[in-house]
């Protein structure tokens, strides 16, 4: 088996059968639901289309990390002085802000639901496959086709709650389900997928395998969608599916069994830490890789991508990176999220990761074009930045030296979505009989000393563990949508454009929206009115 990242180079081939304009999810092919699902390798190219159509939901729109950031407390909006001001929208939760932003999400919204169109039609054809009797062979692509679609309305339903459960292939106009609902699809499908055969992570496995779905990833993911729901929700289970000795079980079950480590150097998770260090220190630190041992599941991306159809690179990380500023070894991007002071300011002494997870331009000594950034702060985020490289004494985007047709689409790092990390960082506030233990290898990688388990400790050591890789605004959210407008409201000095600006963001605004975004106008539109705006956004 190749790896993963180079199946999903068949795109656009396997979303098959009618489907409504209420959803956008037209036909791509000529190949329908009669002419295939058939074969084992039938099925195999299948669920190689649901894993594109994962990859894809962010090639367009505002990209679930990005907007999962830019909501916390971790970042601004920034982007550039003349540019939209969508993400002011998004980081003060103020439409009016641009009244004329009503659709920011509209792209991801119709992605969310090709892709979901993909998984459900493959999960409808089960039974007509003739899988030869290899009854481990259905569990493990059933397996992998109820993650991803569980994956897929996580993120949907904390984005816009009230949203359209559609668990079969249809043309109808669906309206929005009960929030229990779609928790309800979720929690099943994960607790379906944690009976996946699944060998313990190796180098070899990851080899042929990176990528692809685990019961290992199932069994994080719901524990990450019973601490988001049960902290949200105030509830003591998820929907009746799975209570807190379960998801503890499946965390225990991953550390004990699961093969997965700790790096040992924290600099070595990312491409720009690891070229940060290395260039600093002037010593052989090197980027991990793709698949690495503390990787339990990434979105894959390549560099291939192009404007003929072929869409497989990270589109969304270009908006993270220096604005239009390269800097060895970053290259440049659109300036989003602008990280404030405070944040920097809020690592503990010694914590390695500020330095590796924070571009501070004043001690990089780094000549920013302040004049074209908006809500310029001196800091950037350095996990997810475009990368530039030296070819023949020359600096370049990295990308264009593989051959990528340009570095807006050709960004092909990870999005590394579950780490071990968090496995035992999740393990020691269910409450693990080594729940000190395992909050002490998180820290004690870093160069910090232990501290008591409490929950207090445990969310600012998540908030510097994870900064952003898309987490921070579910944590403080799963604590209360109080604690949440209380943590992220702020008024502080931005420059934009070199000018001294007052940057507002007010926690009546995150009240009123109860942390949730804007459903697309286009989209309650096409539903003749029947889907309703979230509260906030009218």
């Amino acid at each position: 088996m190749k790896k993963l990242y180079i199946y999903l180079l068949v795109a656009g081939l396997l979303i098959f059968g009618s489907c409504s304009d209420f959803l956008d999810s037209d036909p791509r092919t000529q190949k329908t639901d009669k002419n295939f699902y058939k074969t084992k390798s039938d099925a195999e190219k299948a669920i190689v289309g649901c894993y594109d159509g994962l990859q894809q939901v962010w090639a367009e729109g505002i990209a679930f990390p990005v907007m999962s950031e830019i909501c916390s407390d971790n970042a601004f909006g920034g982007t550039g002085n003349a540019d939209g001001w969508a993400y002011q929208v998004l980081d003060e939760f103020d439409p009016s802000v641009a009244p004329a932003e009503k659709d920011m999400f509209n792209a991801n919204w119709k992605a969310y639901y090709k892709a979901l169109y993909s998984c459900n039609m493959l999960l409808s054809k089960m039974t007509q496959i003739d899988w030869q009797g290899d009854d481990a062979y259905r569990l493990y692509i059933e397996g992998q086709a109820r993650f991803l679609r569980a994956y897929m309305y996580f993120d949907m339903v904390r984005t816009w709650e009230k949203i359209p459960l559609i668990t079969t292939p249809t043309n109808e106009n669906v309206p929005q389900a009960e929030v229990d609902d779609v928790y309800k699809l979720i929690a099943e499908d994960l607790v379906f997928a944690t009976e996946m055969p699944s060998e313990a992570y190796s180098n070899a496995w990851a080899e042929k395998n990176d990528g692809r779905v685990t019961k290992w990833a199932a069994k994080a993911l719901l524990a990450r969608v019973f601490l988001f729901y049960t902290g949200y929700y105030n509830k003591t289970d998820l929907v009746g599916i799975v209570n807190k000795t379960d998801v503890l079980k499946g965390l225990e079950d991953i550390i004990t069994n699961g093969g997965f480590k700790l790096l040992d150097d924290y600099a070595k998770l990312w491409p720009g830490s690891a070229s940060y260090k290395k260039n600093k220190n002037k010593d052989n630190t090197s980027y991990a890789g793709k698949g690495n041992a503390e990787t339990v599941f990434a979105i894959k991306y390549n560099y291939t991508s192009n404007y003929d159809g072929k869409v497989d690179g990270n589109y969304w990380l270009v908006m993270l990176g220096l604005r239009n500023k390269t800097a060895y070894p970053y290259s440049k991007g659109w300036g989003a999220c602008t990280v404030p002071f405070a944040f920097w300011n809020k690592f503990e002494a010694n914590d390695q990761r500020r330095e590796l997870s924070v571009i501070n331009l004043g001690l990089e000594k780094i000549d920013a074009d302040i004049k074209d950034q908006r809500e310029y702060t001196g800091y950037s985020n350095k996990k997810y930045t475009p990368i530039a490289t030296i070819v023949d004494g020359k600096v370049m985007d990295a990308v264009e030296a593989l051959g990528a047709v340009n570095f807006m689409i050709g960004q092909y790092q990870d999005y590394v979505s579950i780490r071990y990390a968090d496995v035992l960082l999740m393990a020691s506030e269910l409450g693990s009989p080594n729940a000190q233990d395992y909050f002490n290898q998180v820290r004690t990688r870093s160069g910090l000393s232990t501290k008591p388990v409490t929950a207090e400790n445990i969310l600012a050591e998540r908030r510097a563990e994870f900064a952003f890789e898309g987490h921070r605004y579910w944590d403080l959210l799963r604590c209360g949508v109080n604690v949440a407008a209380q943590t992220i409201a702020t008024s502080v000095t931005v420059k934009n454009g070199g000018v001294d600006t007052q940057k507002i963001i007010k926690s009546e605004n995150i009240l009123k929206t109860r942390g949730f975004q804007q459903i697309p106008q286009e989209q309650i539109t096409q539903s003749n009115n029947l889907l309703k705006q979230n509260a906030g956004w009218e």
